[in-house]
């Protein structure tokens, strides 16, 4: 096997059909490539013709030293990382290729030298990161919570685990005259600014630029987001929801600032809307879980809890030593630790 860079265009080719994050589509990466200012680089490794194992990253060069992110913070990206596709089965070929990738990138990165900090978060189908530890990287884990909607064949399938007050809000949908569908970039940028503002009532920093957010939807195919906003009878706007599918999930990636009508949280009946089209949409056959985006944040888990999702672990790969300790409070705070 020989690891070596890729051109967008190969990378694009070599991606599997399944199996990896929304942010790995090559539309999505060149979008980060024109905003981020750092050098993408596309790893893949081949066993003969075939690419069996792929790892974007952003290198920043500095006159202090070097940063390699994957992904860059401040974008909203959730997670990136390493993706293994061998074409067997057997648990052994899985991880030659996996411990390829990793010491191949690890080699032409000089990740051992003191002046180079290094941060990964894997995708959720990337359960293995020892080779990363035995590249003296630390490893730690991090949780998101997954609806399992692999199996439901309608909205009452979706909400069977639900809180028994998660499901009775979301059923009282059809007594109100609210309106919930899907609409375009505009809304979108509307949704931006209520995160921004909710974002500021926490000392936070917004996850992204707005002029990013727009090019991002403006770059991805149409299936692969969905702008969910709620209007009452006049239009006026209530609130709204950013999602984003991967072939296999959908993402509930900005927006939801609290808001209610009628004493019933217009969010759960955002949520609702969602769930339904993901298990009736025949364009969503292929999405079979809504991941919402972390589980980290104590605050938020109780009302996640709600949607009785799977608590799925991925993993964050660093730098270890004091160089990477004192970075953290630098960047902890602007690489969003997931909620």
């Amino acid at each position: 096997m020989e690891t070596e860079r890729l051109t967008l265009e190969e990378w694009g080719e070599a991606l599997p059909r399944s199996g990896y994050e929304l942010f790995h589509d090559p539309d999505a990466l060149a979008v980060l490539d024109a905003h981020v200012d750092a050098e993408l680089r596309l790893y893949g490794t081949a066993k003969g013709q075939q690419i069996v194992g792929l790892l974007p990253v952003f290198v920043d060069e500095r006159p202090v030293g070097r940063t390699v992110f994957s992904p860059p913070l401040s974008f909203g990206v959730p997670r990136l990382g390493p993706i293994i596709n061998p074409n067997s089965p057997k648990q052994r070929k899985w991880e030659r290729i996996n411990s390829e990738l990793a010491n191949a990138v690890a080699d032409d990165l000089e990740v051992d030298k003191r002046s180079t900090l290094f941060r990964m978060t894997c995708p959720l189908e990337y359960p293995d990161p020892r080779p990363y530890g035995w590249n003296e990287f630390s490893i730690e884990p991090e949780f998101t919570y997954v609806v399992n909607l692999e199996d439901c064949a309608d909205l009452d399938d979706a909400m069977s685990g639900f809180s028994k007050s998660l499901r009775n809000e979301m059923r009282r949908y059809d007594e109100l005259d609210l309106t919930i569908g899907t609409e375009g970039i505009d809304t979108a940028l509307r949704i931006y600014d209520d995160v921004v503002d909710q974002y500021e009532e926490y000392d936070d920093t917004a996850p992204m630029s707005r002029l990013f957010l727009r090019d991002l939807l403006s770059s991805l195919d149409d299936d692969r987001w969905r702008v969910y906003a709620a209007r009452t009878p006049d239009g006026t706007y209530k609130s709204g929801i950013i999602t984003l599918f991967s072939p296999d999930l959908a993402y509930y990636w900005q927006g939801g600032v609290t808001a209610s009508y009628e004493h019933v949280s217009v969010n759960n009946l955002l949520h609702r809307a969602i769930l339904e089209d993901i298990v009736t949409d025949p364009d969503l056959e292929s999405v079979t879980g809504y991941d919402l985006v972390g589980a980290n944040t104590e605050r938020l888990c109780e009302y996640k809890g709600k949607f009785n999702g799977e608590l799925r672990p991925y993993y964050v790969v660093e730098s270890s030593g004091l160089e990477m300790t004192l970075a953290k409070s630098a960047y902890q705070k602007i690489s969003g630790s997931l909620k």
